[in-house]
């Protein structure tokens, strides 16, 4: 007796599986005759075609179980974002300090370095920066005007 066909209707129009579909013995005279859908349903309905349980896992187990990624791409957005806003506010300030003419070009170079490597976590950070080298600069000319006096007297 092959009830292949049988079994492909049923799983078709009861909406599950092949290997959960189960014929009973005394009952597969029946099964053969029937050709329609709604015969297969009426079969189901009488006990002659059962169901098995599913086996494993279900779906909605599995649902609770998966863990998610979070908000790990917001995360890093947001780190890139205020990082490029705060380089940019930094680059704009050191041209307008070139253009005033208070940097010279190699110093320029040397703080847009530092900007890159995220030196500076503020405009405030980067302005002591500067009047620190200021002060260092000053400190260097006087040391060296110092030393041209003394060769001077001698």
């Amino acid at each position: 007796m092959n009830l292949k066909n049988k079994k492909d209707i049923a799983s078709k129009t009861l909406g599950v599986g092949k290997g959960r579909i189960v014929f009973v013995e005394e009952r597969l005279s029946e099964i053969k005759e029937a050709l329609t859908k709604e015969d297969i349903r009426g079969l189901h309905a009488e006990g002659a075609i059962l169901l098995k349980d599913i086996k494993g896992r279900k779906k909605n187990v599995k649902r609770k179980n998966k863990k998610g990624t979070g908000n790990v791409r917001k995360k890093v957005n947001t780190r890139k974002q205020d990082y490029v806003k705060i380089t940019r506010k930094l680059r704009n300030y050191i041209s307008e300090l070139e253009k005033q003419g208070k940097l010279t070009r190699l110093e320029v170079k040397e703080i847009r370095k530092k900007i890159r490597n995220r030196t500076f976590k503020s405009k405030a950070n980067l302005k002591l920066y500067l009047e620190e080298i200021k002060k260092w600069k000053r400190h260097k000319e006087k040391e060296e005007m110092k030393e041209k006096q003394i060769i001077w007297k001698e």
